[in-house]
C-alpha cells in the first residue's frame, strides 16, 4: 500500500508518502507507523484522521495491498 501524509503528519514522519505491506487494519498500521517514525509522529498521528482508498476509516477498517491510505492532520479554519 501507498501511505501518504500531509502537513504535520509529513513533517512528522519526515516524508510525504511510503511503500508499507499491506493487509493489515487501520489500527495495526498506525501502530506499526508509530514505531517506525518515533514518539513525534505517533503524538500527531493521535488527532489525524486516516483515509483508506478515500474513505474515512475508523481502526478496524481493513487497509488491503494496494490500497492508498492518506493520513490527515486537522486543519483550522472553515
Amino acid at each position: 500500500m501507498i501511505v501518504r501524509y500531509f502537513a504535520g503528519a509529513a513533517e512528522a514522519a519526515g516524508r510525504k508518502e511510503q511503500q508499507h505491506p499491506g493487509d493489515l487494519t487501520v489500527a495495526d498500521l498506525k501502530a506499526r507507523l508509530s514505531e517506525e517514525h518515533g514518539e513525534e509522529f505517533a503524538r500527531v498521528l493521535t488527532a489525524c484522521p486516516v483515509l483508506v482508498d478515500g474513505t474515512r476509516a475508523t481502526d478496524e477498517t481493513f487497509a488491503p495491498t494496494g490500497a492508498t491510505v492518506d493520513v490527515l492532520p486537522p486543519f483550522a479554519g472553515g
